[in-house]
C-alpha cells in the first residue's frame, strides 16, 4: 500500500505539469478553434528565462518565476498578434503550419542564445521530507503539487466567475455576436493567449525544478503530451484539461511501476488513439453544433 501511495503522489506531480500546460492548448482551441503546436515551447522558454534569472543575474526564486511568467504571457501575446491574426480567416491548415514553425523558431533561438544542455541552480537545498507509513514526500514535490492545484482553482475561477471568463466563454460560443455586445474580441484572444502562455511558463519553472536539466527540445515531447491531456479531457474544457493531464500522469506512472520505461510514451499515444475510436469529443467534451 506503502508503495502505491508514493506512486500516487509521483502522478500528482506529473499529471500537475501535464494539466497547467494543457490548459493553454485548450484555452486557444476554446477562442479560435485551433490547435497552438508552438505551446510545448513556449513551455520550453519559461524554463529557460528563468535559468537566465536564477543563474545569470542572479535572481531570488520569486522574482525570477514571476519575470518568466510574465514574459512567457508577453510572448504568447506577441505570437497571437504577428502569427495568428494575420491568418484568422485563413484556411486552419495554414495556422498549424505557423505554429510549427514558430515552435522550431523558438527552439533555434534559445539553442543560439545559449548552449544545452543546462543545469537549473539548486533553489531548494536543504528543504526536508515529510514521510508517514512508509510514503516519503520532499518539500519541493508537495509544493509543485499545491502551487499547480492553486493555479488551476485560479484559472477555474476566472473563467466561470469573472467578466473575462464570460467574454471567453461567450467567444468560445458564438464569436461573431460577442462585438455587438461591445466586447473587444481582439483584446479577449490576447488575454486568453497570455493567460495560456503565463501557465505554460509556469508549468515549465516547476518542471524545471523537479527535473533541473533543460534543453531546447525539452518542449516537444512534454507538449505533445500535454495536448494529448487536452483531448482526453475535451479539447476547449478547462476542467476536462485538468482531468486529462491527471489521468495521462496515472497511466504513465502505472506503466512504469508494471512495464519497462520505455514503454510509457507509447502507453501514452495509444491511450489517445483508443480514445479518439470510442470517445471522439474526450471525458468532459461535448459535440460542437454548427449553423448550416
Amino acid at each position: 500500500m506503502a508503495y502505491f501511495l508514493q506512486q500516487f503522489i509521483n502522478v500528482l506531480q506529473t499529471g500537475s505539469t501535464y494539466s497547467l500546460i494543457a490548459l493553454g492548448y485548450t484555452m486557444v482551441y476554446g477562442v479560435l478553434s485551433m490547435i497552438n503546436f508552438a505551446h510545448g515551447d513556449i513551455f520550453m522558454v519559461g524554463a529557460f528565462l528563468f535559468f537566465l534569472f536564477v543563474s545569470t543575474l542572479k535572481l531570488p526564486f520569486v522574482p525570477s518565476m514571476l519575470a518568466a511568467t510574465v514574459l512567457t504571457a508577453l510572448l504568447g501575446v506577441a505570437t497571437e498578434r504577428f502569427a495568428y491574426r494575420p491568418l484568422r480567416g485563413a484556411p486552419k491548415m495554414s495556422a498549424v503550419i505557423t505554429a510549427l514553425g514558430v515552435g522550431v523558431l523558438l527552439e533555434h533561438l534559445t539553442l543560439a542564445i545559449n548552449p544545452y544542455p543546462r543545469h537549473i541552480p539548486a533553489m531548494f537545498e536543504g528543504s526536508g521530507t515529510w514521510s508517514a507509513g512508509g510514503v516519503v514526500i520532499s518539500q519541493l514535490k508537495a509544493a509543485i503539487i499545491v502551487f499547480s492545484l492553486l493555479m488551476m482553482a485560479l484559472l477555474d475561477f476566472t473563467i466561470n466567475k469573472t467578466k473575462l471568463g464570460m467574454a471567453i466563454r461567450a467567444i468560445s460560443w458564438d464569436m461573431s455576436v460577442v462585438p455587438l455586445m461591445g466586447v473587444s474580441v481582439n483584446g479577449v484572444i490576447a488575454a486568453t493567449f497570455a493567460i495560456g502562455a503565463g501557465l505554460g511558463g509556469i508549468a515549465g519553472v516547476l518542471y524545471s525544478l523537479a527535473y533541473p536539466v533543460i534543453n531546447p527540445y525539452m518542449g516537444v515531447m512534454v507538449g505533445w503530451k500535454a495536448f494529448i491531456s487536452a483531448v482526453i479531457g475535451g479539447i476547449g474544457n478547462v476542467r476536462g484539461a485538468i482531468v486529462g493531464g491527471y489521468v495521462l500522469g496515472l497511466v504513465e506512472t502505472l506503466t512504469i511501476v508494471f512495464l519497462p520505461a520505455t514503454y510509457r510514451d507509447v502507453t501514452a499515444f495509444s491511450l489517445l488513439l483508443i480514445l479518439l475510436v470510442y470517445r471522439p469529443y474526450g471525458l468532459m467534451g461535448k459535440p460542437k453544433t454548427f449553423k448550416v
